[in-house]
């Protein structure tokens, strides 16, 4: 699949309807955000952006890693409108045949669309015949995603519109705005859970925090815990906690819970009361350990200097679209937006 992008023409006219609207659409979700619990917040704002902006069928957003070095990417957590309760966990065990979403995650803070009406669309007969029934059978024929980085999670925020047959793909104005709704709604997510964090500090690394409401819904999770309860609870699919450690919470809080057997891959869960909800975390990575992997260290470290993808493929031995990879990685594990803040973060390790 060939996603396109949104960039719009230096002479294109303005339009001030679309404008004033959007200006309306960020007024309420200030307010959403202020008001709303957080377990229903992002389904709201998401409602809101369907009603004033942006109509469509279905919604899927939430956290995703890239993968690399053969891993697929993968669905951590999610929230839907219009889907399957399995769509999820159906599109993890095809999520390396989905090019559209892979481009999407190559391409941070990029809105792309694709259609079942284009040459290549979300149904061709040239997409792996798993990810074609896959589009058809969940109606999934106009796309619509933009995919951003959670700084220091070691994840990345997705949000996916979807229409059906039938319906009109999206339009470029529609792609734009939402192109600058969908930052604003990740500014208001995070300050949320900033706003409920009780652990670790403020400034602690969000990859080994995870919130999750009572019934063991996953609002938030980083990199770390997600790893430690796919590597302890095989078959784990996200989005909730898994049965057996909810099953495990004591009644009473602070406590904490053995995870991943014995060995060096143990650790205690720390679960914490937050209000409603439950803080979860694990200690972070020994002092002096770099969070980075070292291929991702070294290409990241290349690129701080100044070298191109394609100098650092061949001083590593890899290919550019490997390099590229390793870097996304990087900058999302440090939670950096530019090279600048790269060569900082790299200087603290």
């Amino acid at each position: 699949m060939n996603a396109r992008d949104i960039t719009p023409s230096a002479a294109s006219p303005v339009d001030f309807a679309a404008l004033r609207a959007l200006s309306a659409s960020l007024l309420q979700m200030a307010s959403l955000a202020r008001t709303v619990p957080p377990q229903s917040l992002l389904q709201q704002v998401l409602d809101l952006l369907r009603n004033t902006l942006v109509d469509f069928d279905a919604a899927w957003w939430g956290e995703v890693s890239a993968g690399h070095s053969g891993t697929p990417p993968r669905n951590w957590l999610h929230g839907s409108i219009g889907l399957a309760r399995t769509f999820a966990a159906e599109w993890n065990a095809l999520s390396m045949a989905d090019l559209f979403a892979r481009q999407s995650m190559d391409r941070l803070g990029e809105v792309l669309r694709e259609s079942a009406d284009d040459v290549h669309g979300l149904a061709a007969n040239t997409d792996p015949p798993e990810l074609a029934a896959f589009c058809q059978r969940h109606g999934l024929y106009h796309c619509m995603a933009v995919t951003v980085a959670m700084p220091r999670s070691g994840l990345m925020f997705f949000v996916c519109l979807y229409r059906g047959p039938g319906q009109p793909n999206f339009t470029d104005t529609q792609a734009a705005l939402f192109g600058e709704f969908v930052p604003h709604l990740l500014g208001h997510w995070q300050h949320r859970l900033e706003q409920l964090q009780t652990a670790p500090a403020l400034d602690g690394p969000w990859d080994s925090y995870a919130l999750a409401a009572a019934d063991g819904v996953l609002l938030f999770v980083g990199l770390r815990v997600g790893q430690a309860l796919a590597a302890a609870f095989p078959g784990w699919s996200g989005t909730s906690l898994p049965p057996a450690l909810l099953a495990a919470v004591p009644a009473t809080l602070p406590a904490s819970l053995p995870l991943g057997g014995s060995g060096s891959k143990a650790c205690r869960l720390r679960l914490s009361a937050c209000g409603p909800l439950m803080a979860i975390s694990m200690p972070s990575a020994q002092a002096g350990h770099q969070p980075l992997a070292p291929r991702e260290l070294s290409a990241a470290t290349l690129y701080a200097h100044g070298q191109s993808y394609k100098d650092i493929a061949s001083t590593l031995g890899l290919s550019p679209a490997t390099v590229r990879t390793y870097l996304r990685s990087a900058y999302a594990q440090l939670g950096v937006r530019n090279k600048v803040e790269l060569i900082a973060a790299l200087r603290r390790q």
